[in-house]
């Protein structure tokens, strides 16, 4: 298991799909205001670095227990969202939207997904001031999946999709 910091210095992947404009302390007070809720600090160490974007493929998988939707052995991480609202791209801004659109219980701020599966930080059991925990939720199946007890603990087991593949070895069937 990755150290937090080994994760965060080498956390983005390449392109730019998804970035938004550098994060301030402004964009922070405006999106905990927005979101009714306070982020962790690890996840703005993290977007302070980049603020969102396309996740580097050492790091684009969380190992689980049980099989989910998406495989038999993780979820996927292929992006993280960043705060702002630049050239229409989603943020963590859009989760109250995103919530309700797709049917999701609430109070969640949606940090990864496509619609039909996500991840999110999950304030439903702390408060919206406390340490959220995160959770994969699966709308089509109508499942969630609780994930770790914080942020922190999700990025440290972060692994490489590829290292999980139970196809074969070489990891060539694409699980992004």
């Amino acid at each position: 298991m990755a150290r937090f910091d080994e994760v965060k210095a080498t956390f983005w992947g390449e392109g730019r799909y998804g970035v938004q404009p550098p994060l301030t302390k402004a964009d922070v007070q405006n999106a905990e205001s927005e979101l009714g809720v306070r982020l962790p600090a690890s996840l703005l160490e993290i977007l302070r670095v980049q603020n969102g974007g396309q996740v580097a493929a050492v790091w684009n998988a969380l190992p689980t227990d049980v099989p989910t939707s998406w495989s038999e052995n993780h979820v996927p991480l292929d992006h993280l969202l960043g705060i702002g609202r630049h050239d229409d791209q989603l943020s963590l801004l859009d989760s109250g939207y995103l919530v309700e659109e797709w049917g999701l219980p609430s109070p969640l701020v949606l940090l990864s997904g496509d619609g039909h599966c996500w991840i999110a930080l999950d304030y439903r059991s702390c408060g919206e001031q406390d340490e959220p925990s995160v959770t994969w939720f699966d709308v089509e199946g109508d499942t969630e999946l609780p994930l770790t007890s914080d942020f922190t603990a999700f990025v440290e087991r972060l692994t490489a999709a590829a290292s999980l593949d139970l196809d074969d070895a070489e990891g060539s069937r694409s699980a992004s």
